[in-house]
């Protein structure tokens, strides 16, 4: 179910994928959110840290980590711009993670590719909140590489 604060939320995960593209990274945000408040916000920073475990949702899972001084996240929202790949829905599901938000879909590498048993079964998942927005980032992103 979308609910209204969704779009907002999302284009906030926008901006920070804006972010990942100036940085000259893949192209995708997230922002998780506690009672309807942004607690963490990240973006791709694969390149910079040098580390292929350095997706948008990892480090915004990190932070939330952080503030709420816990591991689990039952009652949180994680929006991200991209379909999770199968790593990042896997620390979803340790995290116990309450809903999840993603935009556009990932046919290549999306979570949705090995089954949806990657996440939480507690975990409420929708789909394509503002997702041609984000499917249009990652597709100019890779076109501005091959020229």
């Amino acid at each position: 179910m979308i609910q209204l604060e969704d779009e907002h939320f999302m284009r906030e995960a926008l901006k920070e994928a804006e972010k990942a593209h100036e940085a000259k990274e893949v192209p995708i945000g997230a922002v998780v959110v506690s009672n309807n408040r942004i607690i963490a916000r990240a973006h791709n920073q694969v390149e910079r840290l040098q580390d292929a475990t350095a997706h948008a949702e990892m480090l915004a899972l990190t932070a939330a980590f952080n503030h709420v001084g816990g591991k689990y996240l039952p009652t949180c929202t994680l929006y991200v711009t991209l379909e999770p790949c199968c790593m990042c829905a896997g620390a979803a599901y340790w995290a116990q993670l309450g809903r999840l938000v993603f935009g556009a879909h990932d046919p290549n590498r999306g979570y949705s590719t090995a089954g949806n048993q990657l996440l939480h079964p507690r975990t409420e998942v929708s789909k394509a909140v503002l997702g041609e927005e984000g499917a249009r980032r990652i597709t100019h992103f890779f076109q501005s590489l091959r020229s």
